[in-house]
């Protein structure tokens, strides 16, 4: 059984994958306090592993996001291996404080200043800039590198940033600016 606050089906709003149909599995949950998280994560109800696969399979797309609150909390690779199996693309979105599954497609890793880091790769670094030293999350090997102003807020800081450091790409949260989950 796993924890699940809700799983919809949108667009992912930032990161790579921007702009890709995705079906979202939010787990209930973090081992952090992020002062500037926006995610009510905290309810949900407990699901066997076929209750969420087969929810998930109810969306037509193939692309599916663990999320949370923290899904390493609840996520192994028999989980995984269920969603590959139904043939789903698997991404993870974790705050890189907890090992995940090797068999994850592709781990964005969105660590959290004061929070030690476990992972030392990941396919994309995004990390939400409130002014702190970011430039230590490059000891992670990872392809892409993002940071993403903290809730639109300190864009023109974040920009400003990026073009002094040009390893760092921008990522905007596309889902707020739009108006969609």
């Amino acid at each position: 059984m796993r924890k699940i606050n809700e799983i919809f089906y949108s667009l992912q709003g930032e990161g790579f994958y921007t702009g890709v149909p995705s079906v979202f599995v939010r787990f209930s949950g973090c081992n952090l306090r992020c002062s500037f998280c926006d995610t009510e994560h905290e309810s949900g109800t407990m699901m066997t592993d076929d209750e969420i696969v087969a929810q998930v399979a109810s969306y037509p797309c193939r692309h599916v996001v663990l999320t949370g609150g923290e899904p390493s909390l609840w996520i192994d690779s028999d989980f995984v291996d269920k969603l590959h199996n139904a043939g789903f693309y698997v991404c993870i979105e974790t705050n890189g404080t907890h090992a995940v599954s090797s068999n994850i497609d592709w781990i964005t890793c969105s660590p959290k200043e004061g929070a030690a880091v476990v992972l030392d790769k990941a396919d994309e670094i995004k990390v939400v800039y409130t002014g702190q030293n970011v430039e230590e999350y490059r000891q992670i090997c990872a392809d892409h590198y993002f940071l993403q102003p903290c809730s639109c807020q300190n864009t023109a800081e974040v920009i400003d940033y990026i073009k002094s450091h040009p390893h760092w790409r921008l990522s905007l949260q596309t889902h707020k600016m739009i108006d969609i989950r």
